[in-house]
């Protein structure tokens, strides 16, 4: 039973998988970062996942984005997710929500029994409202900060947003979170430039990817110490 999960039981020992795969992680936004954050807990062992995304598969997202095929074009993100995440563990247990975040529509969202949010949307807005969610209900919560335009994938680093530079995304966030008075919350970020060419958003094909492994590793190692 369980076999799938026992090379990372033979780190962690039965016990401290026990604990972790019954904990319930929310994923807001199943994008270039998001995609890889929520299928990596899946396979790290987590059985509880409530996965929030409004979007469908576009063609733009296939170099990026773990669910985006050509095969998958046009379907729901969120259905998408869970049938993958349903071939990876049968037993898993996945609430959706197709949805997108904002103050209106948040309340959507059962909370009450959520261990960790992981903010993975790109709209400072939404993250504002899952951050001030989080602290108002004392969950442990980690948002992905500008990986778009990025070029360099060892420049990724985990630390509370008071310590952010560089980073735009992180300058327009840690300005409306300060006016609300929280100063403090985990980011995921880099200090590279952006780079661009035409002045539009790019990404390249590892950059959310590795941001994405990297939360997913933080929210893991975070359980495994509570």
């Amino acid at each position: 039973m369980f076999l799938e999960f026992s090379r990372i039981k033979s780190i962690i020992g039965e016990e401290t998988f026990s604990k972790i795969s019954n904990k319930c992680i929310c994923v807001v936004g199943l994008g270039g970062v998001g995609s890889y954050v929520v299928e990596a807990l899946a396979r790290g062992g987590i059985n509880n996942l409530i996965i929030v995304d409004s979007d469908i598969v576009d063609i733009t997202n296939i170099n990026r984005q773990l669910i985006a095929l050509h095969s998958t074009i046009g379907k729901d993100k969120v259905d998408v997710v869970e049938s993958r995440l349903l071939d990876i563990n049968p037993n898993i247990k996945i609430r959706k929500h197709k949805l997108f975040i904002d103050e209106n529509t948040i309340s959507q969202i059962d909370f009450s029994n959520v261990d960790y949010i992981v903010d993975a949307i790109d709209f400072v807005k939404g993250k504002v409202e899952l951050i001030k969610l989080a602290k108002e209900k004392n969950i442990p919560i980690i948002s992905a900060l500008g990986t778009g335009n990025k070029l360099n994938h060892g420049g990724f680093m985990i630390t509370d947003i008071s310590k952010t530079k560089i980073c735009p995304l992180a300058k327009a966030l840690r300005k409306k979170l300060r006016d609300m008075g929280i100063n403090h919350t985990k980011v995921l970020y880099s200090e590279e430039e952006p780079k661009t060419v035409d002045n539009k958003l790019g990404s390249t094909s590892y950059c959310p990817p590795i941001a994405g492994l990297m939360i997913a590793g933080e929210v893991l190692q975070d359980l495994m110490k509570g």
